[in-house]
C-alpha cells in the first residue's frame, strides 16, 4: 500500500504540473494581459504603452521563466523599468531589492497579490474555501445519507412500487437543475408573496452566523441536485449484487432479509457509490457557483468567476492550484477506498 501510494503521489506531481502550466499558459495569453494593463493602468493606453506597462513589471519575460518565478522554482527577476522605478515578483512595498527574498512562489507560500480584491490571494482563497467548505461540509451530511438510504430502499426489491417511486424520485431531482429548483425553494418557502416565510432568501448572513433559516435552502437546493445520481448509482448496484449467488446461498440458509442486506449485500453494494461520493468533492469546490451566487454565498465558486469575469490573473492560478489538489487528492482517496470496501481489488 505504501508503495501504491507512493507512486500514486508522483503520479499526482506530475499531473499537478501539467494542468497548472496549461491554466497559467492560458492565463497569460497576451490579450489577456493586455486586458490587466489597461485595466490597471489606462482605457486608453496605446500598444506602446502596454508593451511598455507589461514589460516594466516583467509580464514579457519567456513562459516557463514566469512559470518558475510563480511556482518558486526560479529567483523572481528584479527588472528597473523605462519609469526608473525598480520591480520584482519579490518586491514587496517598502522593499528595495537586497531586503527581496530569491524565491517568492507558491513553494513559499507566496500567492501573489488579487488585483480586483487588493489583498494576498493565499489569504482570499482560505477565507472563501473555509465559506465554501462549510457549505459543502452540510450538504454532505444531508445528500449522502440520504442518497444510499434511498438507493438501497429502490434496489432491494427491484421492479417494486417502491422501486418506481424512488427511482422517479431521483430522476426528477437529477434532471432540475440547480438554478431551477432554487428559484422553486425560495419562491415557495421565502417568499412573502406565497406567505411561507420559513427561510431567508439569501445567505449572506450565513458566511458570519449560519442558522437553519438562512443556510438550509442553499444546502436542500445542492443536495437534491446532487442526491438523485448518487441515489441511481446505488440502486443499480444494489440490485446487482442482490441477485448474486451468494445473496440467493444466504436466503436459502434462512439468514433473514435484514441481515442479508445489512451484512451481505450492503458493503459490496456500496464500491461504485464511493466513486460517485468522492467525486461529488470537486463538483462541491467549483460546481457550486450557480448556487452561491442565487443565494449571494461569496464562496469559493463565486470566488472562480469574480477573478476569471475581472482578469484577476494571480487569484485565477490560485484558485486553480486548489482545484486541482482536491480533485486529485480525492482521487487518491477513492481508490484507497476501493482497498478496504474490497479485499479482492489489488493495488500491486
Amino acid at each position: 500500500m505504501g508503495l501504491f501510494i507512493l507512486r500514486r503521489a508522483g503520479v499526482m506531481l506530475i499531473t499537478a504540473l501539467c494542468l497548472t502550466f496549461i491554466v497559467f499558459f492560458l492565463a497569460n495569453l497576451y490579450p489577456n494581459l493586455e486586458k490587466l494593463a489597461k485595466t490597471q493602468g489606462n482605457f486608453r493606453m496605446s500598444e506602446e504603452e502596454v508593451a511598455t506597462w507589461l514589460g516594466n513589471r516583467g509580464y514579457t519575460q519567456p513562459l516557463f521563466v514566469k512559470y518558475g518565478e510563480w511556482l518558486g522554482v526560479v529567483p523572481g527577476a528584479v527588472i528597473e523599468g523605462t519609469d526608473g522605478q525598480i520591480r520584482g515578483r519579490c518586491i514587496r512595498d517598502g522593499m528595495t531589492p537586497q531586503e527581496a527574498p530569491d524565491y517568492c512562489g507558491i513553494l513559499q507560500g507566496d500567492w501573489g497579490t488579487s488585483t480586483v480584491f487588493q489583498d494576498n490571494v493565499g489569504g482570499i482563497i482560505s477565507t472563501r474555501l473555509g465559506l465554501t467548505g462549510k457549505l459543502m461540509f452540510w450538504v454532505m451530511v444531508l445528500m449522502v445519507p440520504s442518497a444510499l438510504l434511498l438507493g438501497v430502499l429502490a434496489g432491494m426489491r427491484e421492479g417494486s412500487r417502491t422501486d418506481r417511486t424512488l427511482s422517479t424520485v431521483a430522476i426528477t431531482t437529477t434532471a432540475t437543475p440547480e438554478y431551477v429548483s432554487g428559484v422553486i425553494l425560495i419562491a415557495v418557502f421565502a417568499s412573502s408573496a406565497v406567505g411561507l416565510k420559513w427561510f431567508k432568501g439569501t445567505a449572506t448572513s450565513a458566511m458570519e452566523n449560519a442558522t437553519f433559516e438562512n443556510f438550509f435552502l442553499p444546502v436542500l437546493t445542492i443536495s437534491l441536485y446532487g442526491m438523485g445520481y448518487i441515489a441511481r448509482m446505488t440502486r443499480a448496484s444494489m440490485a446487482e449484487v442482490m441477485t448474486a449467488q451468494y445473496i440467493r446461498t444466504a436466503r436459502l440458509k434462512g439468514v433473514s432479509f435484514p441481515n442479508i442486506v445489512v451484512k451481505h449485500a450492503l458493503r459490496n453494494a456500496l464500491i461504485a457509490p464511493f466513486t460517485v461520493i468522492m467525486l461529488q468533492f470537486p463538483w462541491l469546490l467549483n460546481g457550486v457557483v450557480i448556487v452561491e451566487t442565487l443565494f449571494n454565498y461569496k464562496g469559493f465558486g463565486w470566488t472562480l468567476v469574480a477573478a476569471a469575469s475581472n482578469n484577476d490573473i494571480e487569484l485565477l492560478l490560485g484558485v486553480s492550484v486548489v482545484s486541482v489538489f482536491v480533485v486529485l487528492v480525492t482521487q487518491l482517496i477513492s481508490d484507497i477506498g476501493y482497498v478496504y470496501l474490497n479485499p479482492r481489488i489489488s493495488v500491486s
